[in-house]
């Protein structure tokens, strides 16, 4: 099962007719959904820390899912919303190049308001679809995210409703289930950024997972009887082990003219002279000379033909997509040499292709 099947399955289940389930959602029990989504909440955790989640250990898990690359949010959330991947809605990474740029990079979660969202993600999102079609659909999240670039690129169509307590986002969820057909998007990141900083199974990490589980007791005594609730997430995260800086005491800089993605997930610019395939197949075979099976190097060209991104891309993804791209394996990183003191201060990590990064369970209970 992909993450990029479970909002069509919801909405066709609300009876949006544009929308297939492939989840087997069957048909909403009372018009009422809730997509619980905790960010960095991996498959990994339900077993490895099911002591510290005892409210949503009780849920049926319904399917392992998996993510598509590159493991990161901002790829996540556009394949969650708009039900295709990487490669046609061409949110491809956490930062990328905008092309004809100079080289200025875009990252997605912070924007750049000289680049139009509707423009960079063209795609309809299921939440104006099904908007369209009468269905109500909310989002529900911190208020500070109601304006951004990359909600207006993602998220369009549905009424946000911006809350930073707790009990608020308990209560917009709630109101927001008054009429029906009604979908909830509700969204929390305090998981993703305790591992960020502390790691996984880290002190803070686990107050944080135990702080939603908490949340979702709560959120489950206020919903009103047959509201489904889905629970999933956009990635999983793995902790740090050997760091890696660009450039530093190593080939890794020659002929590179800027740096995207993110230390699991590399997108690589070459500069202005290199801009053929065999310049990249080139910096590509540095590249796997050096680090040798630490990463898995592609041009852009192997990227296409393997389906990195899946198996259509737009003009539009090919133009963004990096020349060279890394993809670390085992716990490795590589680190931006302009952005040590962030990236390398980091202990948890995500973006790559591995299990724990790529696979999130999709948990569901109907409220009786």
């Amino acid at each position: 099962m992909h993450l990029s099947q479970i909002t069509p399955s919801i909405f066709s289940s609300l009876g949006l007719g544009t929308a297939e389930d492939s989840i087997g959602a069957g048909t909403s029990p009372m018009g009422r959904e809730i997509l619980f989504l905790i960010d960095g909440f991996g498959a990994d955790v339900l077993e490895t820390f099911a002591s510290a989640i005892p409210n949503i250990s009780r849920l049926k898990l319904h399917a392992i899912v998996n993510t598509a690359f590159p493991s990161t949010t901002a790829t996540s959330l556009a394949t969650l919303t708009t039900g295709t991947l990487p490669g046609v809605h061409g949110m491809l990474g956490y930062t990328v190049q905008v092309p004809r740029s100079g080289g200025r990079i875009l990252n997605a979660l912070k924007w750049d308001e000289r680049v139009d969202p509707m423009n960079w993600q063209p795609v309809p999102t299921l939440f104006e679809r099904a908007m369209a079609e009468g269905i109500n659909v909310s989002h529900v999240a911190a208020k500070r995210y109601e304006n951004s670039g990359f909600t207006r690129a993602v998220f369009r169509g549905a009424e946000y409703r911006g809350a930073n307590l707790v009990t608020d986002l308990i209560a917009q969820t709630k109101d927001a289930l008054r009429k029906t057909p009604s979908f909830v998007y509700l969204y929390m990141n305090d998981l993703d950024v305790a591992g960020h900083s502390d790691g996984v199974g880290s002190e803070k990490w686990l107050a944080a997972l135990t702080m939603i589980d908490v949340m979702f007791a709560n959120l489950v005594k206020e919903m009103p009887q047959g509201t489904r609730i889905w629970l999933t997430s956009d990635h999983g995260m793995i902790n740090v082990g050997e760091k890696i800086i660009i450039g530093d005491d190593n080939p890794l800089l020659d002929n590179i003219a800027t740096i995207g993605g993110e230390p699991r997930a590399r997108h690589l610019y070459l500069s202005s002279d290199h801009d053929s395939a065999a310049a990249r197949s080139d910096v590509a075979s540095v590249w796997q000379e050096f680090l040798g099976d630490r990463v898995d190097v592609f041009t852009r060209e192997q990227a296409v033909d393997s389906n990195l991104f899946g198996e259509l891309v737009s003009a539009d993804s090919l133009d963004r997509m990096g020349e060279v791209i890394a993809v670390p394996q085992g716990s490795v990183v590589l680190i931006d040499p302009t952005r040590i003191d962030k990236e390398g201060s980091m202990v948890g990590h995500h973006g790559a292709d591995s299990d724990t990064e790529t696979q999130v369970g999709l948990l569901t209970t109907t409220l009786n």
